[in-house]
């Protein structure tokens, strides 16, 4: 093979590198976007269900206790009702506290996010770090060993970054599962 095939073939499979990586990442970014957007939507959703119901177990509880205050006697399907309100009001308080466990899971998704753009923006630097070194008056050989040199540090670097990210936030739904807190 010739230098000109030789160097083509290093610059292709640089670029091509750079191009899937970057790709890659950003796809990731992307999707760990949407699935923070989904887990705010939802959260947000349950949270205002749970503060209306609470609301209106409250106004429910005020109807009786204004009557009994009135010195009235309460039916007993009001003294009943106002005695299952409390457990009522406990279950919607747990299910908005339910709900704001998104906070953990959206936290770990940005944060993910940002290793990711991170250690794109590193890669991108390492590719012009290495660029400083190629002179313009380079022979095929230099560029060659600069390309393998760079391919190579991309690639261990791709590695690291993908060590250091983990799927732990698989759930998009709040109910699709155990929710791990803190």
């Amino acid at each position: 093979m010739n230098r000109k095939k030789i160097l083509g073939s290093h610059v292709k499979r640089l670029l091509s590198g750079v191009s899937d990586h970057g790709r890659r990442h950003l796809t990731e970014v992307e999707t760990d976007l949407v699935q923070t957007e989904l887990l705010l939507e939802e959260a947000v959703e349950k949270l205002t269900a749970a503060f209306m119901a609470i609301n209106a177990a409250v106004v429910s509880q005020q109807e009786t206790i204004a009557l009994l205050l009135k010195g009235g006697q309460p039916t007993p399907e009001q003294c009943a009702r106002l005695e299952d309100m409390s457990g009522e009001v406990t279950t919607h308080v747990n299910a908005a506290i339910t709900s704001m466990q998104f906070q953990d899971m959206t936290s770990q998704l940005i944060d993910r996010t940002l290793k990711r753009v991170t250690g794109l923006r590193e890669f991108l630097g390492t590719l012009g770090a290495h660029s400083n070194d190629l002179a313009h008056e380079s022979d095929n050989e230099q560029i060659v060993d600069l390309l393998g040199k760079v391919s190579m540090a991309l690639a261990i670097q791709s590695l690291e970054l993908r060590s250091v990210l983990r799927k732990a936030v698989n759930q998009q739904h709040l109910e699709s599962g155990d929710v791990e807190l803190f």
